[in-house]
Parts: C-alpha cells; structure tokens; sequence
C-alpha cells in the first residue's frame, strides 16, 4: 500500500480521496526541514502547498518518493531539476486558483485607487479625513496587463467589465484571441506608457526578472499605480519605493515579494503601499478545488500509473517511454529554439513527421513541442497541458505524418505561422538519439544544439565572416563552433554560433548594426 506525507496546510477533503483510494496518509503540516529530512525516505509521495521547499537534499533522502503534488500552481518551492534526476515527478493543478488570483488583483486595484486600507485606519483611529482620501474612478482608464496568460486574461474581462480600456503585453497572445475578447495588444513600452494602472500576470523568469525596472518606471505616466499579485521578483521593489516616495507612482498593491515570508520589506512603510501575505490563492474555493485535484492527480498516479499535470513527464506508458524519449527531446529543443525567436502572435504550429518518425505516436512529441514554444512565456505549461495553454491563446496545432521517403532516416519539420510570416526548422536524430538540426528557414544547415548562441540572418556577402569575428573577439565573446548556411550565392544566408557563456544586450546591439545582418537573436539550450 502507497503511503503519501501531507507536510503543509491543505482541505480535509484532500485526506478523504487518498483514504478512499487505498493509500495511507499522514497529516503533518508545519514539519522542519530537519524534521522532513528524517521521514521523508518512508513515503512514496508527498503533497505540499507553498510553504515546504522541497531541496536537492530532501530529494537526496526521499529514497522511496516516486511523486510530488504541488496543490496549487507555482513550484518554485520544489527543486524540479534534482526532482528529475532523482526520477520524482512533479505535478501541480495549474487552473485550480486562476478565477481566484484574478478576483484578488481586482480588490487591490479597487482597494488601492479609493485607499481603502489607509481609510480604515484612519477612520478607526477616530479621525474622519474624508478630503484626504480622494481616489480616482477606474471606469474609462486604462488597465495595462503584462502576462496574459490564463490569469492574465480573467483580469482583463473583469476591467472590461468594469468599462476600462486592457492593453496587453505578451508575445505570445495572439492577435485574433485579443481582439475577440476585447484586449488591445501592444509592445511593452507602449503599456509601460499608456497605462493608469499597470498589473503583471508572467512567470519569473530570467528574462521577467525585475521586468519593471526603475527604467520602466520612468517610463510610466505620472500618477500611475502598480499591482503585483504574481510572482516576488518581477518588479524592482526599491525602485518602486523610489517612485512611490517621489509621487511619480501614486500608488502599489503587492501579494507577493522579492524574499517570503516578508517580514520585513523595503516597500512596506512607503507612501500609498497596500500589501497582503500572498492571498491571490487563498479563497474557500480555491483550497478546495486544488486539494481535489492534487489527490485525485497523486491517487491516479500511485493506483495505476496515469500522468496528468506533471511539470517534468510526458504521458507516456512504459512501453513507448523509451522509444519515444529521443523525438520528445527533438521536438522540444525545435519547439524552443522556435519560441525564443518568435516575438509575435502565434496563430498555428504544425509538426511534420517523416521516415521513421511517421509511425511513432505523435501527441507527446507534438505537446513538447508546444512545451518547448510556450516556457519562456508561462510556468505552468508541461506536456499534459501544452495544448490547453496554446488553446487559451488562440494558437492551433495539427500534425502531418508522410510515408514519403525524405533525405533522413528519420526527421521532424516544424512550421509555425505567427502574425507577420511564417517560420520553419526541421531536425534529425543521429545515431538513433542525437538531436541535430538540418534546416532553418528551408535553409540546409548542419549543427547540433548548442547551450549558448548567437542566431543570425545576413546577407551572403564577402567580409562578412570577419567582421562578426572582429567585434565579437573585442567584445572578449570566443566562438566555439560557427555552422553556415545559405539559399543562394550573395542571397539571404542563415548562421548559428555557439558562444562560451552569455552575451550582453549591448553587443546584441552592436551585430545588429553589422550592415550584412538582418536579424540576431541568442538562444540557450538546456
């Protein structure tokens, strides 16, 4: 009989599903993490909200742990990367609180623009300073939504209702998706610029990090406020006290923070500052739903096997698992390096399938594809919910399979149709295993994925070669490997450098101004 520790705070409904499934449970929230040490080897799963971390050292221990059940979205808690080494999965409910942290970024907003809080208080303390707490109404100003993403798209139908104007930042909605559910799409200068209020609905990431930074900031009308009922670390937190004791921010509601529990906070004695201790999943409702669906997730899994919501396994049975593993990481890598290069709306993504590809099962490869497209704009997205989350946003996908014979044993071709053209890559697998990439563009290239690089579309000019290397080397950037291609001589010619380390925006900026380059993005492959 499988046996699942219970360590945080969570519905006693989810108690009852694992009891009725035949799997015995230990409630015990509040564990130390010395405590989690000691035990954790006699579960085989473990089910937390936000407040376990479940470390690399845990993991290290947990010798009979086979899953972990996030109830809840993020897992930033839960060291996914040693999870996998360890053969743990990782699952979580990523639509169970969406209605929820939507409604709560809707009562800051409110409870911010007619200062409710400090109201309270003042009203409380026997003072009546009905002239000092004039706020503003919310109806015809603009809501600038940057994320827009399932939460992100809640919020904006809550402001239209409430008659405002929701502009949108986020490549990855499309157009079409924007315009039906009346959402005006833009760049982020323009909401940065444009924007009364400004709330943010995007996952952490390397590149959302301090996304409103105190150059952002600036670039913010006088008098707009700023609500952060995400993720700690996508706004500058002292810049946004910078701009908030100036009055250039007329005001900032935060259910998250940069360091959790904040107990402390540079932001928390600023000047028409709301703050809650991370509430945006914290309704009846909310618990209820995610403690449901995480028991019902662990229960399937430990009963029978099934994968649903997992963050680093495919739906795979055993049989097609190791067959299937080499085209999973294909596609991803494909799909990945599609995503980082693509700024604009996707509205269709489609896997062609040929050779020895063409007889395998296509919904895992097609679905870490999207996996591959869609993680540099939303941290829920995993192989079981890949497409739900293209759904939501407008995008298709479909896939072809061809008995044609084709140059390669075996080879994947992605086309992905987004708001200004079109863009293709197709790929290959050598020896059975190894992913390569044969085409960019319907340009034949030949090279592996390499961890850091500069992707580049140029003119096949004489000089050019050189002159990349030139300002490279003075940019102290060393070339690993350097793979060419081009349709035609002197015509449109494709290059992927692998780079040691990272490059900096500025030398981004420097090759773009190269007379031959028509484009340069850098890619990073895990």
């Amino acid at each position: 009989m499988s046996k699942v520790l219970i360590s945080d705070k969570i519905s006693e409904s989810c108690i009852k599903i694992f009891q009725e499934n035949n799997i015995n449970v230990d409630y015990r929230p509040g564990l130390s993490h010395s405590d989690l040490l000691n035990i954790i080897s006699k579960y085989n799963g473990l089910a937390i909200r936000s407040s376990t971390k479940v470390t690399s050292e845990i993991l290290e221990k947990a010798s009979n742990l086979s899953i972990i059940g996030r109830a809840g979205i993020g897992t930033d808690n839960i060291d996914k990367k040693a999870a996998t080494e360890k053969g743990v999965i990782v699952m979580n409910t990523p639509f169970g609180n969406a209605v929820t942290t939507a409604e709560h970024t809707i009562a800051m907003m409110m409870s911010l623009v007619r200062m409710i809080p400090l109201a309270d208080k003042s009203t409380k303390e026997g003072k009546w300073e009905k002239s000092k707490f004039n706020g503003v109404e919310v109806t015809n100003k603009v809501l600038g939504i940057i994320g827009c993403g399932n939460i992100g798209q809640i919020v904006a139908s809550r402001a239209i209702g409430l008659k405002m104007k929701v502009l949108a930042y986020d490549p990855f909605l499309n157009e079409k998706k924007a315009q039906d559910s009346g959402i005006e799409k833009a760049d982020l200068e323009e909401v940065l610029k444009k924007s009364d209020i400004l709330t943010l609905h995007t996952p952490l990431t390397d590149d959302t990090k301090n996304i409103i930074s105190a150059d952002a900031i600036n670039k913010m009308k006088k008098g707009a406020r700023i609500i952060n009922c995400a993720r700690g670390g996508l706004v500058d937190e002292g810049a946004c006290r910078v701009a908030l004791e100036t009055g250039h921010i007329a005001g900032a509601a935060f259910d998250v923070f940069t360091e959790e529990p904040a107990e402390k906070n540079i932001l928390f004695d600023a000047p028409n500052f709301i703050a809650t201790p991370h509430l945006g999943a914290s309704t009846k409702e909310a618990q209820e739903n995610v403690s449901i669906q995480i028991a019902e997730q662990m229960s399937d899994f430990l009963n029978s096997g099934a994968v649903i919501n997992a963050l680093n396994f495919p739906n795979l049975t055993s049989e097609e698992a190791p067959i299937l593993k080499p085209y999973i990481n294909l596609s991803y890598l494909l799909g990945s390096f599609l995503g980082q290069v693509t700024y604009e709306g996707i509205k269709k993504v489609n896997l062609e399938m040929e050779g020895k590809a063409a007889i395998l099962k296509d919904e895992p490869i097609l679905a870490n594809l999207l996996v591959g497209i869609l993680e540099t704009s939303s941290e829920v997205v995993n192989g079981v919910n890949s497409r739900d989350i293209a759904l939501s946003r407008g995008i298709n996908f479909s896939t072809i399979k061809h008995e044609r014979r084709c140059d390669y044993e075996t080879l994947l071709t992605i086309t992905l149709e987004h708001e200004k053209g079109i863009r293709t890559m197709s790929g290959t697998l050598i020896g059975g295993y190894m992913p390569r990439i044969v085409s960019i563009q319907g340009i034949p290239i030949e090279s592996d994925f390499p961890k850091s690089a500069l992707y580049l579309r140029n003119y096949d000019k004489p000089g050019f070669i050189g002159d990349l290397g030139k300002m490279l080397g003075e940019n102290r950037i060393n070339i690993a490997s350097f793979h060419l291609g081009r349709r035609e001589k002197g015509g449109e010619a494709i290059a992927l450098i692998e780079i040691d380390g990272n490059i900096t925006k500025t030398t981004l900026d420097e090759v773009k101004k190269l007379p031959q380059v028509v484009r340069v993005n850098s890619v990073y492959f895990k």
